[in-house]
């Protein structure tokens, strides 16, 4: 190893211009810093292994770079200080490699093994504080093969130690680990930002990639440690053109910057030169290919081309005595870079100086009376003049590029709305930042790495046309719960929602625990009013069901939950990737507001156990009840990662704590909003038609032909009309609706139809009830537990525990009647208009009992209503 000195500041080196992560980008100062980069060596070292002896060539290199709009390097080693000292000379800054990769063979060859964690403190010790670094890399590309051979696991514990040494030394410092493709599944989730090298030569595809990155990047920034293509083996020209839009891809789609591989051809590897690649913007003697003209344009012209023509935008804000916040919305409204845009400020009745304050920012303010936020939306909807409309909260504030990425994104798919993510600003109140790490926050739903199946209301955009076309907001909404609804029913339209990771907002959290309380407490009664109109999108426990993934902080770690890594036969695919399954039924319920339900239901047991000993036994499950929700928390908790250090005095033990009690906190707010609201597991879904709980079975006779599917969707429209909640049946079903009242009962259909040739059908359907299984074992349980204190004479026991079985049939029996009778109404309509729709002389067919063949009669007189058609609803004939 060479030696190195302490640097010398130089006069222009100032120590408090040092980069920082904030959100999605890295920032210098108030500027936010592009990463426009790329790679420098490896070079043929001297005796001592200083590659960079050669400093006249770093001198003209580093002069070269900085003349084509380059402003950082990326070095695969510790460099000598005079390199760092030429870089700040000509306005570069360096990520150093600290070679991590090196040294990750001694976790299992420990005989003879360095103290690294001792050689990382010596090599950041002597950097430390220097104002030309730009950030610390980790490591560059672990094998996939050695990830494999120790474990995920024990790979990120290495990293991570490695990490707290880095930041220990030099706390200003920010820290990454350069990934790839081969080993994607790492979780990292405390480096400052991520770092992927990506080698794709479809647009298409790299695009593609980089939403997915974006996704695994969650709310810190993400970089390309590598882009490039060889101009030995695909020619100068392809390689210029292919920098070009890998570069512009890379900028619009959030990327906080790029490293170019590399900067000349000349690289040495493994102990000689290598003669057979060329991924260099320069020859080996330092002559200019065509990319390097290439990239030059393209970071001149990054994160934006200057020459396209940007729609206008109506940005809408609603306030409702947010004075408190709204100046800092405005600001940071003002200091937005767009061009074409437009702010409505709607004072939703507000009694404090929210609009005062609105204009002296020149903003165009409406005030109305106080009718919630959806009626606000609404209102900003009418008067906006732009063909795109975006809502943010009066309690954030935007990036300056936000609008500029939500409109680029209009304009490169078809989406109808579109948001962004919404990170918690640093440097708030210690309670705001534990709240900003626990759940019950407004999170987005992807179903794939860039369409989305929910935006939060606190960062969407809308085509103006489409949110017009589906009636703007709906006004019930006057809290909460607007943004969901109106995602569904874009969705339902037939529209597509994207999702944009760089068109951040900043958005403050709750600042007190009562406050949080409140908030939550909240969203369970819009979740009533969403429930009640989308009957469908929620089980029987009251559990949205989400087809897409949920993204944000303060997710609950589930238990027993097994992750696995898709890494090809023997290890060989080169793009490897982590599965998590959804969360089941069973792993979902500790998560659920109606998990409290269960503790007061075991207590209750416990407390009958008094007058028949054996039900003691549900003091354990009570125990347990109690203690899975946190554990839960906990876990959740020991996995968040705190952004700031503790203040002195409040280690960061005592802040998981409160994050924990947060986890805990959250159903329990969740769940009395609910039940305030209706949404309870003893609500009942249907209409009230009533009918006996068997099976019937119906024939009908038509002349008018019906595709199947038109006629199972208009009865599925038709109980959903009435108030039904729907389900249809999946590909493995042998049903094809079920209606499901609640929790206990349900009824189902199955239709069949018989093509009779000239449009004619017979068309069958079975209706019949489908008791639960947890109401019949629950019925089964009360009553086993009613005849066992029987028989030991504890008679006010076995009286209880026989009223609660009764109860739980009844129930159930009652939720059977609602569903049939819910499914009988379109069934008996249907065959109504089929007779009404006869004709005199018309042979109609019907079912010979003996033979149970169909026959066809001839028919003088039009059916009317019979007996039997007055009974179908009780009887089922047909």
């Amino acid at each position: 190893m060479y030696e190195r000195v302490a640097f010398r500041f130089s006069p222009l080196i100032r120590a408090e211009v040092r980069p920082r992560v904030q959100g999605k980008f890295i920032w210098i100062g108030d500027e936010k810093l592009y990463v426009r980069g790329v790679t420098y060596g490896t070079f043929r070292p001297d005796e001592t292994g200083n590659q960079y002896h050669n400093l006249e060539r770093v001198q003209s290199d580093f002069a070269l770079m900085s003349a084509n709009g380059i402003n950082a390097v990326r070095v695969y080693n510790t460099p000598p200080c005079s390199l760092l000292n030429i870089a700040q000379q000509h306005h570069l800054r360096v990520v150093i490699d600290l070679s991590a990769d090196q040294y990750i063979g001694f976790l299992s060859d420990r005989n003879g093994a360095p103290d690294i964690a001792e050689i990382f403190r010596e090599e950041v010790r002597s950097y430390a504080g220097h104002p030309a670094i730009l950030a610390y890399s980790l490591g560059n590309e672990i094998p996939a093969a050695i990830v494999r051979w120790h474990g995920r696991h024990r790979v990120e514990r290495y990293l991570q130690k490695l990490y707290q040494v880095v930041k220990a030394e030099d706390p200003a410092g920010i820290v990454t680990y350069v990934n790839y493709p081969s080993t994607e599944y790492l979780q990292l989730p405390f480096l400052d930002f991520f770092c992927f090298n990506v080698y794709l030569e479809s647009q298409e595809q790299f695009a593609a990639y980089l939403g997915r990155l974006q996704n695994i990047a969650g709310d810190a920034p993400l970089l390309m440690g590598e882009i490039g293509l060889d101009s030995f083996r695909n020619g100068k020209e392809t390689q210029a053109r292919v920098l070009d839009w890998e570069i512009r891809t890379a900028f619009e789609a959030g990327c906080a910057g790029v490293f170019v591989y590399s900067w000349t051809d000349e690289w040495f590897r493994g102990g000689a030169e290598a003669e057979d690649w060329e991924f260099g913007l320069t020859g080996r003697d330092r002559s200019p290919k065509p990319a390097l003209a290439a990239v030059r344009e393209a970071f001149s012209q990054s994160p934006f081309s200057p020459d396209v023509s940007l729609p206008h935008i109506s940005v809408v804000v609603c306030t409702y005595n947010g004075s408190r916040t709204i100046r800092e919305c405005c600001e940071g409204l003002r200091r937005v870079d767009y061009p074409n845009f437009e702010v409505i400020v709607v004072d939703d009745g507000s009694v404090d100086d929210s609009a005062a304050l609105a204009r002296e920012y020149g903003f165009r303010v409406i005030s109305t009376p106080n009718r919630g936020l959806s009626s606000a939306r609404n209102t900003g909807l009418q008067a906006a003049r732009g063909e795109i409309v975006a809502y943010l909260d009066d309690d954030a504030y935007p990036d300056p590029q936000w609008l500029s990425y939500l409109a680029r994104t209009f304009m490169s798919t078809d989406f109808a709305a579109v948001g962004g993510p919404n990170i918690a600003p640093t440097g708030t109140r210690l309670i705001a930042e534990c709240i900003a790490n626990a759940p019950g926050g407004p999170v987005h739903v992807l179903i794939s790495d860039s369409e989305a199946e929910h935006i939060p209301g606190c960062n969407m955009a809308f085509r103006k046309s489409e949110l017009v076309a589906i009636g703007g907001f709906d006004s019930q909404f006057r809290v909460a719960g607007d943004d969901v609804d109106v995602c569904w029913r874009l969705k339902q339209s037939g529209r597509k929602l994207g999702f944009c990771p760089a068109a951040m907002v900043w958005h403050h959290r709750r600042g007190s625990v009562r406050a949080y309380w409140k908030q939550q407490r909240g969203y369970g009664k819009a979740e009533a009013l969403l429930e009640a109109k989308w009957p469908d999108k929620y089980n029987t426990a009251g559990h949205v069901s989400w087809s897409g993934r949920v993204y944000g902080n303060g997710h609950v770690h589930g238990l027993l939950r097994r992750t696995r890594i898709y890494q090809g036969v023997w290890g060989s695919a080169p793009f490897q990737s982590i599965y998590q399954p959804a969360h089941g039924t069973l792993s979902a319920l500790p998560l659920m507001p109606e998990w409290y339900l269960l503790i007061p239901g075991f207590a209750a047991l416990s407390g009958i156990g008094k007058l028949w000993n054996p039900l003691l036994f549900a003091l354990p499950f009570l125990a347990l009840a109690v203690a899975i929700p946190v554990l839960q928390s906990y876990l959740s908790a020991a996995r968040t990662k705190i952004t700031r250090a503790a203040r002195p005095g409040i280690p960061q033990m005592r802040l998981r704590v409160l994050i924990t009690f947060l986890h805990v906190l959250q159903p329990a707010a969740r769940l009395y909003g609910r039940l305030g609201c209706g949404l309870t597991l003893w609500r009942r879904r249907s209409p009230s038609v009533m009918a006996f709980p068997w099976p019937r079975n119906f024939r009908i006779w038509n002349e008018h032909w019906r595709a199947p599917n038109e006629r199972l969707q208009s009865i599925k429209s038709g109980l959903r009309a009435d108030g039904a909640c729907v389900l249809p049946g999946g590909d493995f079903d042998r049903w094809d609706l079920e209606v499901r009242p609640n929790l206990l009962g349900a009824a189902r259909l199955r239709m069949a139809v018989e093509e009779h040739g000239m449009g004619r059908q017979l068309v069958r359907f079975r209706v019949w009830p489908k008791p639960s299984a947890g109401a019949i074992a629950l019925v089964v349980l009360f009553c086993g537990f009613s005849t066992g204190a029987a028989l030991h004479r504890a008679w006010a026991g076995a009286a209880i525990l026989a009223a609660m079985a009764m109860i739980v049939a009844a129930r159930g029996l009652q939720e059977c009647a609602a569903a049939i009778g819910a499914l009988l109404s379109p069934v008996v309509a249907e065959e109504r208009a089929a007779r009404a729709a006869a004709v005199p002389n018309l042979k109609l067919a019907e079912i010979v009992p003996a033979t149970g063949k169909l026959r066809v009669r001839p028919a003088t007189t039009v059916p009317g209503e019979t007996a039997a058609a007055k009974k179908s609803l009780r009887q089922g004939a047909g």
